[in-house]
């Protein structure tokens, strides 16, 4: 709010010394005669007549001095008053809304210590505004909190502008500013200004809290690696603390968050640290929530659990491939995975079964049974993702095992990919089990039905295909062709999760859709691909291998384990939080889109980190540009872990998991930073007061401005000479009357 005031304007009459006389000799005059009034009054306390005679004359005679040596002038001027420029900086950022000891929230304290001001200083032209992650804006009732209180950034614009200077900045906060991280900084600002920022502080101390102060991490995230945590706590506003247990969960995408660690904060003066361990078994984004138990009397629980996102990187990709014989196709994919540095591979060719009977002792074979049990109880979670390769369920005992397969997909985000052979999808047995509703195509296990169709062709591209960033490498490595193949396993239509990216060129569905030849599709928390075909080598050594240099077979595979694992290079889309979310503010989305991806039918959902909550469809302006990048508005959150997930009509879709936070980085530390306000203050000469004595602040006064002014001389000087003189005179004659000297 902006007020200017000019005040009253008139005719206004004073006296002045003469123009010509500076203002410091006009004060030495002044000097010389109060000493002389003050020799004559010592002069005086002899006791002789005439001493009221003497004194009198005295006085007349300095006075009439004075007035010889400054001429003095009669000034006539019509003036007018200009209120002095304030810029008032109100803080807007989430710890303003913490309960204040005396009642009522810190926002609270700084409305009305900004109606004391403008009440207290109507003379002056005050613009209020707040700052918090950003430039200045206009204060509005009803205005959401910002994440930040960054100073610096609101008072570059402010006195740095083109326009008029203030003469003042006030800043009315808490003391818990972002920026500048102490009062030195400011000085780079403000020099050569002059220009005083006053403080006030709209809280002098915390209420009594218990509050997560800081959590660091040493090193990166990496999956499978255990990595330290350092949690500190911080006990204030007389809270009584001795030991806090703190806690680190991993929040997932169905289910119950996942305990990683817990231990006990010691409390000292205060304070108090705890060191965890914890280890992500899963890459990408991974949100950690570390929470403490809090003792009775803590008033603001909200900080009592953080939220945090660890981007959780692979030290190497680790792929469990399971294959039922060692085919031309099956060959050609384990040469690929084991010429991958970034790929550690654990690979199973099942040459025998459990009930072969191999007629020689265990100790005297070179082929060992297949550790079935030991890989998909004990290390499926250390496995990235798992490729299973014209392998049947039944011989070599998976059926048990296959609920847990499928588990790891859903709930653990794994990736899992079929590979198409004559012991694959239907023919090896997955039609109803487990494992066939986390695969992206239906199975259809009724007996007599086709499940292989051994003829030759050439699989079509489906228009998603043509432009899905996960089949991009392999469209340009092979110019848009694909070699024609023998054989395909006989699926069903796509699943609810699911698109394709190649079809048969005459096989249909049971719905009458072009069958599925390669599928991809999201389920629960993972990923899964389906490849009905067992001649994907044809890519390296067909007549189009040749021609290319095999470059088709790589980039094949390239695609579809980068996709798997959700490598950024061939997600449809990037997805991102610029300002984080916290509970009570604006959460904005960033959606970008990739080259090929086109808005019709862009469907953006949230949904909670648990399987109860309901999806919520968020609207997207079909028209926008999102390969330029658009900024969508989130509803209003409630604290927890959410998934943004972001689909293109009926291709791949992308996700982002995030946390809304209840408190915060600003209330992880609830204490007002008084002290800082007063220093910012000094540095800058300005003043500081409490919110409650905010009109007692001290601001700039008015300008006055002449608009007409005429001098005109009281006397002439040879006047007041003449009146001097005759003083001077008069006085010195009756004290040789009077007998002074």
């Amino acid at each position: 709010m902006t007020r200017l005031v000019i005040l009253g304007g008139g005719l206004t009459t004073h006296f002045a010394p003469s123009s010509d006389f500076p203002a410091w000799a006009a004060l030495m005059a002044c000097v010389v005669c109060a000493v002389s009034m003050l020799a004559l009054i010592m002069e005086m306390r002899v006791r002789r007549s005439g001493r009221a005679l003497v004194l009198a004359t005295g006085v007349v005679a300095v006075a009439s001095l004075l007035l010889a040596v400054t001429r003095p002038v009669r000034i006539a001027a019509r003036e007018s008053r200009i209120g002095p420029r304030v810029i008032v900086l109100a803080d807007a950022s989430r710890s303003m809304d913490l309960q204040s000891t005396r009642g009522g929230t810190r926002k609270a304290a700084r409305d009305q210590a900004v109606a004391a001001l403008q009440a207290s200083a109507k003379e002056a032209r005050i613009t209020v505004l707040g700052f918090g992650d950003g430039a200045p804006f206009p204060l509005a009732e009803g205005d959401a909190a910002r994440p930040r209180s960054d100073l610096m950034s609101a008072l570059n614009p402010v006195l740095k502008s083109e326009g008029e200077t203030p003469q003042a900045v006030v800043v009315v906060s808490d003391g818990r500013l972002s920026e500048p991280e102490s009062e030195k900084g400011l000085h780079p600002l403000i020099d050569g200004l002059n220009v005083p920022i006053h403080t006030i502080a709209t809280a002098e101390e915390s209420l009594p809290d218990a509050t997560i102060l800081h959590v660091g991490a040493t090193g990166s995230a990496v999956a499978h690696v255990p990595l330290p945590l350092r949690v500190e706590v911080l006990c204030t506003g007389g809270l009584s603390c001795d030991k806090l247990t703190v806690t680190a969960r991993e929040l997932r995408a169905s289910g119950a968050p996942t305990l990683l660690a817990s231990g006990l904060a010691d409390v000292s003066q205060g304070r108090g640290v705890v060191d965890l361990t914890i280890t992500l078994d899963s890459f990408g984004p991974r949100i950690v929530e570390v929470a403490l138990s809090a003792p009775a009397g803590d008033k603001i629980p909200e900080n009592n659990r953080r939220f945090f996102t660890f981007n959780v990187a692979r030290e190497r990709l680790r792929v469990l491939h399971v294959a039922g014989r060692p085919t031309a196709d099956v060959r050609a994919l384990r040469q690929w995975l084991k010429s991958d540095a970034s790929i550690d591979l654990v690979a199973f060719f099942i040459l025998r079964t459990p009930t072969d009977d191999p007629r020689a002792p265990n100790e005297e074979l070179a082929l060992i049974p297949f550790p079935v049990d030991e890989l998909f109880e004990q290390h499926l979670a250390s496995f990235d993702a798992v490729i299973l390769q014209d392998f049947e369920v039944a011989p070599y005992g998976l059926r048990p095992h296959l609920p847990r397969l499928a588990n790891y997909v859903k709930e653990r985000g794994g990736g899992l990919i079929m590979v198409g052979g004559p012991a694959s999808f239907v023919s090896g047995g997955y039609a109803r089990t487990p494992l066939a509703d986390v695969l992206p195509v239906k199975l259809d296990g009724n007996p007599g039905h086709t499940k292989e169709d051994l003829a030759k062709f050439t699989p079509d591209w489906t228009d998603v295909g043509r432009t899905a960033p996960i089949l991009a490498p392999l469209r340009k490595a092979t110019n848009d062709e694909f070699p024609q193949v023998e054989g395909v396993n006989v699926v069903g239509d796509l699943a609810e999760h699911a698109t394709a990216l190649l079809t048969h060129p005459t096989r249909l569905t049971p719905s009458g859709a072009k069958m599925p030849v390669l599928a991809v599709g999201e389920v629960g928390a993972g990923r899964s691909i389906a490849l009905a075909i067992d001649g994907a080598w044809e890519l390296e050594y067909s007549p189009l291998g040749s021609r290319t240099q095999g470059r088709g077979y790589a980039a094949l595979w390239d695609g579809l384990l980068g996709w798997l694992m959700r490598d950024p290079r061939y997600e449809p889309a990037q997805l991102s939080l610029p300002a984080g979310c916290t509970v009570g503010t604006k959460t904005r989305l960033r959606l970008k889109a990739v080259s090929g991806m086109k808005p019709e039918g862009t469907k953006l959902t949230l949904k909670r980190l648990d399987e109860e909550a309901a999806v919520i469809v968020v609207p997207i302006d079909q028209k926008a540009d999102l390969l330029s990048g658009v900024d969508i508005d989130l509803p209003a959150l409630a604290e927890g872990g959410y998934t943004a997930k972001v689909g293109f009509g009926t291709g791949p879709s992308t996700s982002l998991d995030f946390a809304c936070e209840a408190g915060g980085d600003e209330w992880a530390d609830p204490r007002p930073d008084v002290q800082r306000l007063r220093d910012i203050a000094k540095e800058t000469h300005g003043d500081f007061a409490f919110a409650w004595d905010a009109s007692k602040l001290a601001l700039p006064s008015p300008t006055v401005v002449s608009a007409e002014r005429h001098v005109v001389p009281v006397a002439p000087a040879w006047g007041w000479s003449l009146l001097a003189a005759a003083a001077l005179g008069a006085h010195w004659f009756i004290r040789r009357r009077r007998g002074f000297g």
